[in-house]
């Protein structure tokens, strides 16, 4: 059998699908599942840090901070009141950082 009759169809991408792919809509969150319970505190506090922290690149990222050293804490912060969370903590703010550099 050849080998081209085995490979599976790639899924359909912006270029390749029967209707356009929107992806300028606004984003909305997906469903909320709870998180797991009788882990430490510790844990908690850590996951919706790293969280925050994800949620705060992108925003950068959206707005045209590419580079660590572009993201000052007053960046970071004012990223935060745009999109809607609670200013980030100087430790947030250094996740955020690494965030961006592990991106390159």
């Amino acid at each position: 059998m050849p080998a081209a009759a085995l490979k599976t169809k790639p899924l359909p991408t912006q270029s390749t699908a029967k209707r356009p792919v929107l992806l300028d809509l606004p984003y909305a969150p997906v469903h909320k599942r709870p998180l797991p319970p009788g882990r430490p505190r510790e844990w908690y506090v850590a996951h919706n840090r790293r969280l925050k922290a994800m949620r705060l690149a992108i925003a950068l990222l959206d707005s045209g901070v590419y580079v660590p050293q572009q993201a000052r804490n007053e960046t970071i912060r004012s990223a935060a009141e745009q999109i809607g969370v609670h200013p980030p903590s100087d430790t947030t703010c250094h996740m955020v950082r690494a965030f961006l550099r592990y991106n390159r």
